[in-house]
């Protein structure tokens, strides 16, 4: 018993977790992210521009009360907005590649804040999603598996690894900042990893015990109203044949009740891979039947925190192996056939 304080001082200061884990979640949100600003490029003016309905005007003085801060508040002229527009584009797919990684974590927590608090009134529970994510991030070592930066770093090791072979150095100052500055990253990583674990439990028990104290989610008929709600019903002929389906709804009701309360609680077995699978579903229908793809994006992005790395490792390995079977067999070729393979053809007098 006394040994487990310092067995878990020493897995949180030592070793970073989940680093395939913390990829996805910034592959993910940097490509949802850059999906949204793509998306909404022909309506941006209207949303965030200088001559939105919500004026800068009006969005300094809510600043002044929220003590929220936008850099598309700083001024008022139309270029300015293109620049700052263009910037969260770029920022995005840098952050998404992995490219100066802590740097650009920085800048897309920045660009995902400001453009979240200039059209306050207009954003849902995927933006708030995104928006936390994009601060956690900012403390994990996400750009340490499959980015460029982490290229970079293999070439790096390569580089050292050949120059040691060549010359002994002793460990120094510099070798003791490096040590002091790798457990500072690995530390930071790893409560950031915790807290967006977390966080994902609150969001998912706190949203089950709250659909518990409403009468629609106990007597199973809460999406049936959910689906007849013009506002969620982008595909009303769809809603209208699942709707028809009385018991098929009310299961749905109560199955989603029951996987967001009893999620926080089932992550410690095997049981948690089936429940994800069941959620990826759940937020796969919420895309499609109620017009919310950037909340179900955000989520199930957000489950991947879940997934062990050698779940990673296993699929990595699996798409390799599927890539040089498929190399392994060539394109069809189009020479000349071997002589070997052409049957013997009678002979022709000269």
């Amino acid at each position: 018993m006394l040994d487990r304080p310092g067995a878990l001082v020493a897995s949180l200061t030592t070793r970073q977790t989940s680093l395939h884990a913390a990829a996805v979640l910034r592959i993910g949100y940097g490509a949802l992210y850059l999906a949204f600003l793509l998306r909404e490029f022909p309506h941006r003016q209207e949303i965030w521009g200088p001559e939105a309905p919500w004026t800068p005007a009006l969005a300094r003085q809510l600043f002044d009360q929220t003590g929220w801060i936008s850099i598309l508040t700083l001024s008022d002229s139309p270029a300015y907005f293109e620049s700052c527009y263009v910037l969260a584009v770029l920022t995005a797919t840098l952050f998404m590649l992995g490219w100066r990684t802590r740097v650009m974590s920085l800048l897309f927590a920045a660009v995902v804040a400001s453009f979240h608090a200039r059209a306050i009134f207009m954003s849902d529970g995927g933006d708030n999603v995104i928006l936390l994510m994009s601060l956690y991030l900012c403390c994990t070592a996400c750009g340490r598996r499959w980015s460029l930066d982490a290229r970079r770093a293999r070439r790096r090791a390569a580089a050292r690894t050949v120059d040691a072979s060549s010359s002994r150095t002793e460990p120094g100052l510099r070798h003791q900042v490096a040590a002091s500055r790798e457990t500072l990253v690995t530390t930071l990583h790893n409560c950031g990893m915790f807290v967006i674990a977390a966080q994902v439990c609150f969001l998912y028990g706190s949203a089950g015990l709250y659909k518990v104290q409403g009468s629609a989610w106990g007597d199973g008929t809460a999406l049936h109203y959910v689906l007849n709600l013009d506002l969620f019903r982008p595909w009303p002929a769809l809603s209208l044949m699942l709707d028809n389906h009385q018991m098929a709804v009310a299961v749905a009701s109560y199955l989603t009740v029951i996987l967001q309360v009893a999620f926080p609680f089932v992550l410690f077995g095997r049981l948690k891979y089936i429940v994800l699978a069941m959620l990826l579903s759940m937020h796969a229908g919420i895309a499609v039947l109620l017009g919310l793809p950037l909340f179900s994006g955000a989520m199930i992005i957000a489950d991947a925190v879940f997934l062990p790395d050698r779940f990673y490792g296993s699929l990595g390995s699996l798409c390799r192996r599927a890539f040089k079977r498929a190399a392994a067999k060539g394109p069809v070729s189009c020479s000349a056939p071997d002589a070997t393979l052409v049957p013997p053809q009678p002979g022709r007098a000269g």
